[in-house]
């Protein structure tokens, strides 16, 4: 059996991976959610949890918002606490500029998740054709879904988002990255 630690800086992204994982994980992988009190708390505690971490074999997932940060800076810190607590292999993905970029990639699961099911009909909209450009997608999404609630609107919107067209490419490059790793 494999094994999948996935530390997080919030609830909503747990939930919205559970919804995700059984999508691209083989079918005998074993997932553990370790979810932070945000980012900060995420790279504070994080090189403890991982150079502590006992059991053999364990693949690791960082993942964690960009909002109005550098995201390469974000990523290159992320990496290299990694690699000093010794897991470098830990695979880091910033989802830009917030989780909900990932659900604007897929307007038609939030359409099918919480409504209204016109919203799908958006995704031809130039600004959803790239929504990790917009600066703040909980907002944008919000306007459009106003039922949307985080924690809720990712376990609703996560076992729904499409892995082969969003147009987030945050979203494609965490799918491909933990594909890979279990390849």
């Amino acid at each position: 059996m494999s094994q999948l630690v996935c530390f997080l800086e919030e609830p909503s992204a747990r939930e919205m991976l559970k919804g995700l994982l059984p999508k691209v994980l083989p079918e005998n992988t074993y997932v553990q959610y370790v979810v932070f009190e945000g980012k900060q708390d995420l790279e504070k505690r994080l090189p403890k949890r991982l150079k502590n971490w006992q059991i053999p074999d364990t693949k690791f997932l960082v993942l964690r918002d960009q909002d109005s940060g550098n995201c390469k800076t974000i990523k290159e810190n992320l990496v290299k606490k990694c690699a000093d607590a010794g897991k470098p292999q830990t695979v880091v993905r910033i989802a830009c500029h917030e989780l909900e970029s990932f659900y604007l990639g897929d307007l038609k699961a939030v359409a099918q998740a919480i409504g209204p099911a016109e919203v799908q009909k958006m995704q031809t909209k130039s600004k959803f054709r790239k929504p990790d450009e917009l600066a703040n997608p909980a907002e944008e999404l919000k306007k459009l879904a106003p039922e949307y609630q985080k924690v809720s609107g990712s376990r609703a919107i996560g076992p729904l988002l499409d892995i082969q067209h969003n147009t987030s490419d945050s979203f494609n490059i965490l799918v491909k990255a933990i594909t890979k790793l279990f390849s």
